[in-house]
């Protein structure tokens, strides 16, 4: 390993030790690494804002591109200069004078932006409702699992490829035992959640009572579960800073040589 290689995971090592010291408590060390590393994350923001979206989304888009190689390439749209005094209004923001012009772009943002959260919207939540509705009856019973789609073989006919597609579909029609009662754990746990919600009128009723009780348990299982892999992430990310400095600096990079 290289001088400017160890030198290199020096750095990051004593960047690493530094934002693990606000565990035991604020410090200048922390604020001094904290504030070199939000200064590159500006840096790195930037150059990607140019390289990933407004080059490729704009000013290609805007010049086109030149034939070369085989490429029969792309006529430049003009059109899209019309972008940039629309996103320069922005900067007005720093202007009392004309500081109403820099609400134009945000004007125009939003405008864009909710006409398109309708089919957001649908595109995000359409799928989780219509998966909502899991049949909770089973269908066969000619076994109490799932069974396992078939493999077709390597140097499979095409009459082959038919039969295993073909059996995959009937698995996949029906509903199975099991996957019956996961259905039914699934429903009964959405249905009392929803209950818990209903805030509009007084819950009465043993029935309704129960179901309220039992969707914020079912709540409270489910934050649970969310924390429990929030914490194992925070580990996850630990662990990987400890093989870092342990393993790719001291071990390969000083013993290592």
């Amino acid at each position: 390993m290289d001088f400017y290689t160890k030198v290199k995971l020096a750095i990051g090592v004593v960047a690493t030790i530094g934002l693990y010291t606000v565990l035991y408590r604020e410090n200048k060390f922390y604020r001094f690494v904290e504030h070199v590393f939000l200064g590159l994350a500006s840096g790195w923001a930037l150059v990607t804002l140019w390289t990933e979206t407004l080059k490729e989304k704009w000013w290609d888009r805007m010049v086109g591109t030149v034939a070369a190689n085989g490429d029969p390439g792309i006529p430049g749209y003009w059109a899209f200069v019309l972008l940039l005094p629309i996103g320069l209004m922005g900067y007005f923001v720093f202007s009392r004078k004309h500081n109403w012009l820099s609400r134009v772009p945000i004007g125009i943002i939003l405008g864009l932006w909710s006409g398109q959260q309708v089919q957001v919207w649908f595109n995000r939540y359409g799928p989780q409702m219509r998966d909502s509705m899991r049949p909770i009856l089973p269908t066969s019973t000619e076994s109490i699992f799932v069974p396992s789609a078939p493999i077709a073989p390597e140097n499979a006919t095409p009459d082959q490829l038919t039969q295993v597609a073909a059996e995959a579909a009937r698995i996949n029609a029906n509903v199975y035992p099991t996957e019956a009662l996961t259905n039914l754990v699934y429903v009964f746990t959405l249905l009392a959640v929803l209950s818990y919600f209903l805030f509009s009128f007084e819950i009465k009723g043993r029935m309704l009572r129960g179901m309220t009780t039992s969707g914020r348990w079912l709540l409270m299982i489910g934050f649970g579960a969310i924390f429990g892999s929030t914490v194992m992430m925070r580990f996850t990310l630990l662990i990987d800073r400890m093989y870092f400095i342990w393993i790719e600096f001291l071990k390969q990079g000083l013993l290592g040589g």
